[in-house]
């Protein structure tokens, strides 16, 4: 997780008394990952954030499986999802298993009348188009084009777009988002071969509190129902807080590719990992630099994991009639490599101006209807062509 920062006024020693200028006390707030054994953060609010007025009926917005077990290759075209004004609705689910839930997003608006919620998992939210604000407890993170936005359970937010024209990838967790364990010191410090530092990690500008009695709505999500959860005070009530536990942002664009002589392996491009998955990013780079060096990838047999990569912008040397924004589904058991004609056609390049993000899942992922709606059928025998 991040580094530890401190935002705002905080008391001296943790779990004292913490008086505001009339005498009373600030509510202090623990909000930790993994029970009380990980990473965490002390928030201190005007309010306690205990204080909910009423609630509303809850509605099922678990994915529709359409299909749960299959072996072939698919294809999706994202952009063929029509956008939608509300943030939520727009959130559309397409491939699902026990670790994680790949979903795509096209807003049409902010945030508004509502804050935001997810109690089941963290969130890693890809911008492919757009820009904006995320508004926190901790303060806002400005996002744009390129930007990962990770955000831990929990998180109450709020996100004001700037115009009309969004597109994200979603990617949600059912276990704590972290840096890859190989680049990271037993002290919790990137390390030196990692393709990214703390340097580029974008953190929360901390904001005046807002001390505002009402009726605020956070629409919360727990066990694929969302609950319409009222509260007294603005969530937002924050004068100050501590720790290692807060959303943070990671541009595609500051990953800093690893390259050899000869063709490396999926695992340079290694980016967060969770239990069971990771997420790695394909940028632009300069190619295998051995005279006899074969730029396209080999052809490899997916034994352990299902792999999902999603295509972001530039030209992809190994797959033809690539589209923005669409996504391949590699499935465990079948081999998958360039397409006919790939390889002879990638000897003598130089470099590559790709970029995608790939999901890898070491259990079997399963269809939404939403999927198979918007599947392109004849990927499967692209390879025949």
């Amino acid at each position: 997780m991040p580094y530890y920062i401190q935002r705002g006024n905080i008391p001296p020693k943790r779990h004292t008394q913490f008086k505001k200028s009339d005498g009373s006390l600030y509510s202090e707030q623990l909000f930790s990952t993994e029970g009380f054994s990980n990473d965490y953060a002390l928030l201190y609010h005007y309010h306690p954030p205990t204080q909910i007025i009423k609630t509303d009926a809850a509605v099922n917005v678990t994915p529709v499986i359409a299909e749960e077990k299959m072996l072939h290759h698919r294809c999706f075209e994202t952009f063929n999802i029509k956008p939608v004004p509300d943030f939520l609705e727009s959130r559309k689910p397409l491939l699902v298993n026990r670790d994680c839930m790949v979903t795509v997003a096209a807003p049409e608006k902010s945030m508004e009348n509502y804050f935001y919620k997810n109690a089941d998992a963290d969130e890693l939210l890809f911008i492919h188009e757009g820009n904006g604000i995320l508004h926190t407890q901790y303060g806002d993170l400005y996002f744009q084009y390129g930007d990962y936005i990770v955000i831990p359970r929990g998180t109450i937010y709020q996100i004001s777009f700037q115009n009309n024209s969004n597109r994200l990838l979603i990617v949600e967790s059912f276990s704590p988002i972290r840096f890859p364990k190989k680049y990271v010191s037993k002290n919790g410090q990137l390390l030196e071969h990692s393709p990214y530092t703390e340097r580029d990690l974008k953190v929360p500008e901390f904001k005046e509190p807002v001390d505002a009695k009402g009726d605020f709505l956070i629409q919360t999500k727990k066990q694929g129902m969302l609950y319409g959860v009222h509260y007294a005070h603005h969530p937002f009530d924050v004068i100050g807080w501590d720790g290692c536990c807060y959303p943070y942002i990671l541009s595609i664009h500051d990953f800093e590719p690893i390259t050899g002589r000869v063709h490396q392996p999926p695992p340079i491009h290694l980016t967060f990992e969770a239990n069971n998955f990771v997420i790695c990013s394909f940028v632009p780079r300069l190619y295998d630099y051995h005279p006899l060096a074969i730029p396209a990838p080999y052809n490899h047999s997916n034994i352990d994991s299902d792999e999902v990569l999603y295509y972001v912008d530039g030209d992809f040397m190994s797959r033809k009639n690539v589209s923005r924004g669409m996504i391949t589904l590699h499935p465990a058991g079948i081999p998958h490599g360039p397409h006919p004609g790939a390889v002879e056609k990638s000897i003598g390049k130089k470099e590559t101006r790709e970029l995608a993000v790939m999901v890898d899942t070491f259990h079997p992922l399963q269809l939404t209807e939403t999927a198979i709606n918007i599947e392109n059928k004849g990927y499967v025998m692209s390879w025949a062509e």
